[in-house]
């Protein structure tokens, strides 16, 4: 069975979806308040009584650590802090999952598909909820306590996570995701129960199970409505579409994920056959016709080291000189999944972060010595604690936005005295160029990252347009590493989570500065990498896991995916019929087609093509 498309006389509903930030600051002041005032309460209790009665009003220097009621009150403090901090982690998961029960009853979770090009109350409640995580999500897993992250998921009833698993941090696994007991998932593997298909195509939101003893390497990937048996083992880097199958006790390895066997494994993990001969744990270690390929391929391989070995040595000892301006497209066309980076910091471009902390920190100071100074003056006052969360969010946001500033102030001096540009550069210390480029990256970084984290997601835009890029706020990186000049967004462009948005890159000896384009509506899956010099047409999607190369150029209204990106098919996402899924069992290389409900309100489901209709007409 195909999937059918509308025909080209049939209108296409195609509305934006306007995201609720109202709705959005509003849930997230309260989770914010209540679970600050609490602790507060507690905090400023102990700090008006005990500490200051008995530590801050002690006039004598030496009866500060004599006197025992003193020196206990003084010791007590940081457990008074840490506690006070644990206090707001429970209130933090006790309010989020009240919020999140409510939205549940109005509108719950549920797998299907949910058309983005047609406005309904499913597609409002599955971004409320996915803003309503992500506070807590980073509280928790940037935190202080990290292995805390588990129960706050399953407390709020995000997810279900059985004792045991261990989630290094990821951008992901925040939500619909059922995970057995003592499985592990490395650094930035991540379980997408949701898929964004194009502004105007589908979110497909299927609930991801995974078994007991599962394994992920770094670097792995799953797609929506995946199941994962008992004891399946993912290496590094291995990825799968959505509706995905893996048995149990086996290995998957690649992109798209497939089982690999006992040789390619043994290969893959460098086993020699000593390692074979001594261990009973892995099995055909006394497979004699496997063990011999094994010697002689590391024969091979050791004479082979040795020639390269030689030949670098040699290549070491001559200066190669390479002309800049007879480097072709073909010499820096290669598959790279770098991110722009600095390959040599000077110490010197560190020391800016000094007055901008400095100024930042005073301005700070400044304001808390008044607000404690006015509140100590007067004694104990029950408004000072109901305050005290929006004292300490205001400190924070004013602490933020005065590195911003400050940042802006040197960057405006830094680029009057060497404006930037775009070109392939030197990659030296001694290349102005170079150098100011470094100059440059160091004074964007604190104020960039102290907004790409903070609890409002959509403020970081505020900080790129500030920097330098182009773009209004109606486009929105989600968890997103983005390069801070030669970048223009159109609009209602949507960047995925953990993706890479470069307009610089080194590569080797050379830095690379090119303008990067998004015309409107472009979609741009997770954990993709985009080079610099890339231009992508309007309305079009480029899939999770894909690269684009140096200055390519991605047509309008295509589907890209891949390392290179390639073109797939055109983007008919809004046009295809919303109640068919492909599920893949990996290991037998099978697929099956089925049908399952759309995930839409019930009065606009006319305005989806279904099989019935399909069939009618």
């Amino acid at each position: 069975m195909k999937k059918k498309l509308l025909k080209p006389s049939e209108e296409v509903i195609k509305e934006e979806v306007s995201l609720q930030f109202h709705l959005y600051i509003i849930i997230f002041a309260i989770i914010y308040y209540v679970s600050w005032v609490i602790p507060g309460f507690v905090f400023w209790l102990y700090f008006f009584f005990p500490f200051r009665i008995f530590f801050l009003e002690n006039i004598g220097f030496f009866s500060l650590f004599t006197n025992l009621s003193s020196l206990i009150s003084l010791l007590i403090m940081p457990l008074v802090i840490i506690g006070c901090y644990l206090l707001h982690l429970f209130f933090l998961g006790l309010i989020t999952r009240l919020i999140w029960g409510i939205t549940e009853r109005i509108s719950p979770s549920k797998s299907g598909i949910i058309p983005r090009n047609i406005k309904s109350r499913a597609a409002n409640y599955y971004h409320i909820r996915s803003f309503m995580i992500k506070y807590g999500k980073n509280t928790f897993t940037k935190g202080m306590f990290p292995w805390l992250s588990n129960w706050f998921f399953n407390f709020v009833g995000t997810n279900k996570i059985g004792k045991g698993s261990t989630f290094e941090e990821s951008v992901g696994n925040d939500k619909f995701v059922e995970v057995g007991e003592n499985c592990y998932f490395g650094v930035n593997s991540t379980l997408a129960s949701h898929l964004i298909q194009g502004v105007f195509g589908n979110i497909s939101y299927f609930k991801i199970n995974v078994g007991n003893n599962v394994t992920f390497a770094a670097m792995c990937g799953v797609g929506p409505g995946s199941e994962l048996y008992d004891n399946a083992y993912l290496l590094p880097l291995a990825s799968t579409p959505k509706h995905s199958v893996m048995k149990g006790s086996n290995y998957y390895f690649g992109m798209p994920m497939r089982k690999i066997f006992r040789k390619k494994i043994m290969n893959y993990l460098d086993v020699v056959p000593k390692d074979l001969e001594m261990s009973d744990n892995i099995q055909g270690y006394s497979d004699k016709k496997l063990l011999k390929e094994i010697k002689e391929k590391k024969g091979v391989l050791k004479t082979f080291d040795e020639k390269l070995d030689k030949e670098q040595l040699l290549s070491n000892q001559e200066d190669e000189v390479v002309n800049i301006e007879n480097l072709t497209e073909q010499d820096l066309r290669i598959d790279f999944t770098t991110s722009s980076a600095i390959s040599r910091v000077n110490a010197k471009f560190l020391l800016v972060y000094i007055p901008i902390f400095w100024l930042s920190g005073l301005v700070v100071t400044i304001i808390w010595y008044w607000y404690s100074r006015t509140q100590v003056a007067t004694n104990f006052q029950w408004s000072f604690f109901f305050a005290f969360p929006l004292v300490l969010f205001g400190l924070t946001y004013i602490f933020i936005l005065g590195c911003l500033l400050f940042s802006k102030l040197f960057l405006i001096l830094v680029n009057l005295i060497h404006r930037p540009k775009e070109g392939v550069f030197k990659a030296a210390i001694g290349n102005t160029d170079f150098e100011f480029w470094q100059l440059r990256t160091e004074l964007k970084k604190i104020p960039l990252w102290f907004f790409r984290n903070s609890p409002f997601p959509w403020t970081d835009v505020l900080a790129f347009k500030q920097m330098g890029v182009n773009m209004d706020f109606s486009s929105h990186l989600a968890d997103t590493w983005c390069d801070s000049e030669f970048i223009k967004f159109g609009r209602k462009v949507m960047i995925g989570q953990g993706a890479t948005l470069m307009s610089s890159m080194v590569v080797g000896k050379y830095l690379l500065i090119k303008k990067v384009f998004f015309e409107d509506y472009v979609m741009v899956g997770g954990h993709t990498t985009i080079s610099p010099g890339t231009v992508i047409g309007k309305e079009t999607v480029i899939g999770a896991l894909s690269t684009s190369t140096y200055e390519q150029v991605l047509e309008p209204a295509w589907i890209y995916f891949g390392i290179p990106a390639m073109k797939m098919k055109e983007n008919k996402y809004a046009e295809e019929r919303r109640d068919i899924i492909i599920k893949r069992e990996v290991a037998d290389a099978k697929k099956t087609e089925l049908i399952h409900d759309v995930n839409i309100d019930e009065d606009k489901k006319k305005l989806i093509k279904l099989e019935k209709e399909s069939e009618e007409k």
